[in-house]
């Protein structure tokens, strides 16, 4: 991986501290997808509390704990360990197929645990920031802006916009950052959605796409710096982290093939949402109007260069 795409002016960097914990950020969800690579970028400026369940890991230049969320003298006895400066709260079950067959446990982590770790940072007078998604919106008047309402279309959708609501209810100087759909290198317990296509690719196989599902796709790493510029300048706000392109899941598919240099050579089936039966409903187009991010000094890279940078792309 470049070195230039783990440089960042993170939150240790962005925010001087005076103390030894506060110059502390402690990460939940740091076994998925985003949480990992929140950790990978931290790690270059700050001391890293990294927080798991039960898929234990190793991530380089940080300290792994093991803590659920779910009980509050869990949180307790984290906040109390860790001393941090701030907290990024990236732990969700983000799977919305998951989350309609287990309404009850969903709900549990994506809203109770949020709501209770953020009123607790809020006590604390701790800087929070919150990952939420593009998939509060139903995805019938993109581009979304912040200021657009919310009108999810499943309950993985309906569950963060709950969660944004408390979050701003227990701590409003919290900071909501809604992501979009992510790609990068997977990492040790968790994987992004242009994985099975790499592998598809590789082996010949013909993924099916989405010609009719549009979004604003990024680079976890781009994300992950959005997210810890958004938790050092900001306060209060919610803030759409977007990429600068607007594409379908196929075109992005014609993308990947085009830079591992299988173009042609191997077939995406062109499909539609309607031709796949899933437990949660799919918006069409949630892609996301993200200029009141870039203005705050938000920059993603372009999805095609960052997307070269992923191992598997080139070789």
């Amino acid at each position: 991986m470049p070195e230039y795409l783990l440089s960042t002016p993170a939150f240790c960097r962005a925010h001087p501290m005076k103390t030894p914990e506060s110059e502390t950020i402690l990460i939940t969800g740091a076994s998925g997808f985003l949480g990992w690579n929140l950790c990978r970028v931290a790690a270059a400026t700050c001391r890293v509390v990294a927080v798991v369940n039960t898929r234990r890991i190793d991530i380089p230049n940080a300290k792994v704990v093991a803590a659920d969320l779910t009980r509050h003298a869990d949180v307790m006895r984290l906040l109390d360990a860790a001393r941090p400066g701030a907290v990024v709260h990236a732990a969700a079950m983000a799977d919305p197929n998951a989350c309609e067959t287990h309404p009850r446990e969903s709900h549990t982590i994506n809203v109770d645990a949020a709501a209770a770790l953020a009123a607790e940072c809020g006590r604390r007078e701790l800087p929070f920031a919150f990952a939420s998604t593009d998939l509060v919106f139903d995805g019938l008047h993109a581009p979304y802006r912040e200021d657009d309402a919310p009108h999810p279309v499943m309950l993985y959708g309906r569950q963060k916009v709950q969660a944004e609501g408390e979050i701003r209810r227990v701590h409003p100087r919290a900071v909501i950052c809604r992501l979009p759909l992510m790609f990068g290198d997977p990492g040790p317990a968790a994987k992004s959605f242009i994985q099975p296509m790499i592998a598809a690719i590789l082996e010949g196989r013909e993924p099916r796409l989405f010609t009719d599902e549009y979004r604003s796709p990024v680079g976890a790493l781009s994300a992950a710096r959005g997210i810890l510029h958004m938790l050092a300048t900001q306060q209060g706000t919610t803030v759409h982290l977007g990429g600068r392109q607007r594409i379908s899941r196929y075109d992005f598919g014609l993308l990947l093939s085009r830079l591992m240099g299988k173009e042609g050579a191997v077939r995406l089936i062109a499909t539609r949402q309607c031709d796949v039966v899933m437990p949660a409903a799919r918006p069409p187009d949630v892609s996301l109007d993200s200029a009141k991010a870039y203005a705050l000094g938000y920059d993603p890279m372009d999805a095609e260069e960052e997307l070269a940078a992923v191992q598997g792309i080139r070789g």
